[in-house]
């Protein structure tokens, strides 16, 4: 029909349902409702998860199960596969542990196959190798005033029993038959026939492995750490106090030193500059090169503390970029060689030849020197005056405690 109407120059209606293969077998209608679930609103909601829109909808846009099952095919699949082989076979069997010297029988579930082997946990049985001792070696190298002999086996039984823990040991030591000992003394006694027995047993030409404990160390820190424990609130305040006073009266060591520092800086670089100056009187007025004149400028400015950019560049300078102060020097500085520089009666900016631009910063710095000096007199001074008014009022509490 379209194309009778296209020979034909006739307008084709745009609501006209056109006439073919598949509107004639109904197949357009169903390719039609599934066009329409599949183009269907497939966005997750904003503020969702991923995981919790996975399990709402599927790829096919199937409804929430509402059992749990395993028929959809996602990302996660089983992967074992159970009932697939015989199972195998379990027997209630009893068993004995190593560990035990009492030859208990005990019972437990275990697989058919494994019947008659060793328990899987006894090699988790670790005991400790302690040293021994027969009555010879007590007798002529073991003996202490203090312990005796059954005191001492009692001790070493309850090692062995109870591997090395002392505090357990402690704990179990017989009071009704011997005296009260402490957990230092218990240790200090094994520890000390170890190292002899050691020394005894090692071989020919091998340093043995000795075992060093402090007794007296151990019963001074238990002693500090009762008393550190004991400590009232009161005490705890004033021991705050006192800490935050030290680190004050550490940070004013600290400001004292460096302020003695700077200062010795400046001096030395005061008596430096005297000295170049006189040096300079003394010897003959000659010319001098100007890479010298250079050379002399710089050490001059090194020794005064300011360093002037340099200027030298590959292209085109101006030479009064020479007198421009660096970004260093503070705006009271600046300020104060601005006041020395009118009060002397000198251009701010004067004409800027290579001999003007060495000596007026040569001034510069000197004029810096000054400042900092003057300050750190001042400084010294204030505290000077301050610590004359501490000593007056510490002198008359003094004296009216004596009246």
């Amino acid at each position: 029909m379209t194309d009778v109407r296209d020979i034909l120059d006739l307008e084709v209606p745009s609501n006209a349902e056109l006439i073919n293969k598949e509107s004639i077998l109904g197949q357009d209608a169903k390719k039609q409702q599934k066009k329409k679930v599949l183009d269907g609103p497939n966005r997750r909601p904003e503020g969702m998860h991923r995981e919790l829109y996975a399990l709402l909808y599927s790829d096919n846009k199937d409804a929430p199960p509402i059992l749990p099952t395993d028929t959809g095919q996602g990302y996660k699949q089983m992967k074992a596969k159970l009932g697939m082989r015989r199972v195998r076979p379990w027997k209630w069997m009893p068993f004995t542990n190593p560990a035990r010297t009492d030859g208990a029988v005990l019972y437990h579930w275990r697989r058919v196959a494994d019947e008659g082997k060793e328990y899987p946990f006894a090699r988790f049985n670790k005991t400790v190798q302690l040293p021994t001792y027969s009555d010879v070696e007590y007798q002529q190298y073991l003996q202490v005033d203090g312990w005796t002999k059954d005191e001492t086996d009692h001790l070493f039984n309850l090692c062995h029993r109870f591997d090395l823990r002392f505090y357990v040991v402690h704990d179990r030591w017989n009071r009704s038959i011997f005296s009260e000992r402490s957990v230092e003394d218990i240790k200090e006694r094994y520890y000390g026939i170890s190292n002899i027995l050691a020394k005894l047993k090692a071989p020919s030409g091998q340093e043995p492995k000795l075992r060093i404990y402090d007794a007296e160390h151990e019963r001074r820190r238990k002693e500090q750490l009762c008393k550190l424990f004991d400590r009232t609130p009161e005490q705890i305040e004033e021991e705050q106090t006192l800490m935050n006073e030290l680190r004050k009266i550490e940070m004013r060591k600290k400001e004292r030193e460096k302020k003695t520092q700077d200062l010795q800086k400046l001096i030395t670089a005061a008596d430096s500059n005297t000295e170049t100056r006189r040096q300079e009187r003394k010897s003959t007025k000659k010319k001098v090169l100007p890479q010298k004149a250079t050379k002399a400028e710089t050490t001059s400015i090194e020794m005064t503390g300011i360093k002037f950019p340099d200027t030298r560049t590959s292209g085109v300078s101006l030479r009064s970029q020479r007198m421009k102060l660096p970004a260093s020097v503070g705006q009271k500085k600046i300020k104060a060689i601005e006041q020395l520089l009118q009060e002397l009666g000198i251009e701010l900016v004067p004409i800027p030849t290579g001999e003007i631009c060495a000596h007026f910063n040569e001034l510069r710095s000197d004029m810096v020197l000054l400042y900092e000096l003057k300050s750190a007199l001042a400084n010294c001074e204030f505290e000077l005056q301050t610590f004359g008014h501490q000593v007056e009022a510490l002198t008359g509490e003094i004296g009216r405690a004596h009246v």
